[in-house]
């Protein structure tokens, strides 16, 4: 390796290293609408990164390049803790791991739905607390015949599996009418309050179906083992005391394998820009 070991740490010297290492790196694209991409060495990063998001994106890009290197099937899989900490007893640091990417990863999609779905939740509650005070039999799991009795004949109705909907009424003209939750209020100002609760509550169940589904698809996501290590060696680079504390087990056997050369041009990244392990 050619490059000159006395740079300080910034994006543009990382990005250097990383040519040098052979790797193409993209710094003009949205990298697909994430901060950073990996495929077929090449790392896209997001042009709208500022310094210290940069370098760790750069870093957690990088050790995917260094897992392809170890694992070449890890594209297609999702890679494996055992092939990439080099051992067989990993449920320590595959918990470790998963503290490390909520303890990194705040700002994360995950971390927001996740938030979402606890205030929807909330909100249904609170919602159904509501409607019991006026039909103390209500169920949100069961039919509330007080309720269809009533929109039997509305157009109301559609709201209860639509947030919105266009409506064209008439035989020789067309008339249209939209209806929404939102304007529920303005659109059937006689409908009883426990009533227009409850259309908000089938709203909002339909919205925590649409969390729970995308939590349950990132959550896949996020605990694929490259995404795993990938955070953990960002996570590392940037403050290793602060990462050391929450996955003492997995630094251990990662330092071994770092010093052993085990990870490759990894150990070189940490030597060149001065991180101790």
């Amino acid at each position: 390796m050619n490059y000159d070991k006395s740079k300080p740490l910034t994006k543009r010297n990382i990005i250097e290293f990383m040519r040098d290492c052979g790797i193409e790196v993209k710094t003009n694209t949205k990298a697909r609408g994430n901060q950073g991409l990996y495929q077929k060495n090449r790392i896209d990063i997001s042009r709208n990164l500022k310094e210290d998001k940069a370098i760790s994106v750069l870093v957690h890009e990088f050790a995917h390049y260094i897992h392809n290197k170890i694992d070449r099937d890890f594209i297609k899989n999702g890679g494996s803790l055992e092939k990439l900490f080099d051992t067989e007893n990993i449920n320590e640091i595959k918990s470790e791991l998963v503290q490390v990417t909520r303890l990194t990863d705040k700002s994360s999609r995950l971390t927001v739905f996740t938030d979402a779905k606890e205030e929807t939740s909330k909100t249904i509650k609170d919602m159904q607390s509501a409607i019991k005070r006026e039909f103390p039999n209500f169920l949100r799991s069961k039919k509330f015949p007080e309720f269809e009795r009533y929109i039997k004949n509305s157009d109301a109705r559609y709201l209860v599996k639509y947030d919105a909907i266009r409506l064209k009424k008439g035989f020789f003209i067309k008339k249209e009418r939209v209806l929404s939750v939102k304007n529920l209020t303005q659109d059937f100002p006689d409908m009883p309050k426990a009533f227009q609760i409850y259309i908000r509550l089938c709203s909002l169940k339909r919205k925590q179906s649409k969390l729970t589904r995308r939590i349950s698809k990132l959550t896949k996501y996020y605990e694929k083992p490259t995404e795993l290590f990938a955070r953990y060696v960002s996570g590392y680079f940037m403050t290793p005391e602060t990462i050391e504390t929450v996955a003492p087990v997995t630094t251990r056997q990662f330092l071994h394998l770092l010093e052993k050369g085990y990870y490759k041009e990894l150990k070189d990244l940490f030597e060149i820009f001065q991180k101790k392990y």
